[in-house]
């Protein structure tokens, strides 16, 4: 909206054309979220008193005080990163809307979820069934639409990070492989969602280096140059990554140990589709894996988890997801939280390496 209107004031005072510059816009994204985030951050909060999370008895000991911390805050996002990108992005770019509506729709789905918890009174909410279900809905329609509105070859053409010459035209294997990663990060962001502000740093460094991404794809020269996939319009994505990564610091202010704030399902899960969905655009899924490595730690940890004490009787950790094994292992829950983290950081670093690494 704003960016539509510096458009027009630009024919009356040649100044406001800086607007039309992508990096001064995602610039002016972050710090938009980020003063939304804190302005609505408190009153929301006190409205949210009344959903407090559920504690798990067999959990960690030190999470029993953590009882009556308010959840759902993951709303605080939400509310941040769209008003933000409505203001900063063209809302021309069909891109923008793809992205935005995959994560709302996925917020709509950890609400629902949410809400049949604390405010049903039903401690298994959705059943995972149903979750996976709609989950798996929302990517495909959002697969589907790409696919056949797809511009050039290059969206649905997957790519080998390290190599330059290893592309693979995937056709209509494009809609399944985009409803793995979108549904599979969705729910690997969910698992990690464990500790105060756990998921939300690394879903900020993740993001904005999707960004990066996003900038380079979206524009012919640096693409050329970085022999990364030239997609027209990729680009305009980066504002909707400044706008995650500010809401994200934003709800990381409330988040942080000792939380005031729970995000709930409707931040986890839409955060995690939101990063699987700017990864399939920007042709980087298996530069997800890589950068988002503590995600896909956290899922596999329960995974095995799982498969080992159904085929054996017997735990490979002390419990799952793999936060929880260090925090029994005696680990504090800041250690835990500030040591993956900095794995992130290491991760996000290798990935953006691989845009010269060709």
């Amino acid at each position: 909206m704003l960016y539509e209107l510096t458009q027009w004031l630009s024919d009356w005072y040649g100044p406001f054309r800086v607007f039309q510059y992508l990096t001064l816009r995602a610039i002016v994204a972050v710090l938009t979220a980020l003063i939304l985030s804190f302005l609505i951050g408190p009153p929301l909060i006190r409205r949210l008193g009344r959903y407090a999370q559920p504690i798990r008895d067999d959990g960690p000991q030190s999470h029993l005080s953590k009882a009556g911390t308010p959840t759902m805050g993951g709303l605080l996002i939400l509310i941040a990163v769209t008003v933000t990108t409505l203001l900063w992005a063209d809302l021309a770019n069909r891109f923008v809307w793809v992205v935005l509506g995959v994560t709302l729709a996925y917020g709509v789905i950890g609400f629902v979820d949410d809400y049949k918890k604390l405010v049903l009174g039903n401690s298994k909410g959705i059943s995972a069934r149903q979750k996976l279900f709609w989950q798996t809905a929302v990517a495909a329609a959002a697969a589907v639409f790409l696919y056949r509105s797809a511009q050039v070859a290059a969206e649905w053409t997957y790519i080998l990070p390290f190599f330059k010459d290893i592309r693979l035209d995937l056709g209509w294997g494009y809609v399944p492989i985009t409803c793995l990663v979108v549904v599979g990060t969705s729910n690997a962001v969910n698992l990690t969602d464990g500790l105060d502000g756990l998921a939300i740093l690394p879903t900020v460094l993740v993001g904005g280096a999707l960004g990066v991404f996003a900038y380079v794809s979206g524009h012919s020269h640096f693409a050329d140059y970085l022999a990364v996939p030239y997609i027209p319009g990729v680009g305009e994505l980066v504002v909707f990554c400044g706008a995650l990564v500010g809401a994200g610091l934003g709800f990381l202010w409330f988040n942080a140990y000792p939380a005031q704030v729970f995000m709930g399902d409707i931040g986890a899960l839409a955060l995690g589709a939101a990063l699987g969905i700017l990864a399939v655009l920007v042709r980087q899924e298996i530069v997800l894996m890589i950068m988002g490595g503590v995600f896909v730690m956290e899922t596999v940890s329960v995974i095995l988890q799982v498969a080992s004490f159904k085929l054996t009787g017997r735990r490979i950790f002390r419990m799952a997801p793999l936060h929880h094994h260090f925090e029994l292992k005696g680990w504090p829950e800041p250690k835990v939280i500030v040591r993956f983290w900095i794995i992130t950081v290491i991760l996000v670093l290798i990935g953006l390496a691989t845009l010269k690494l060709r």
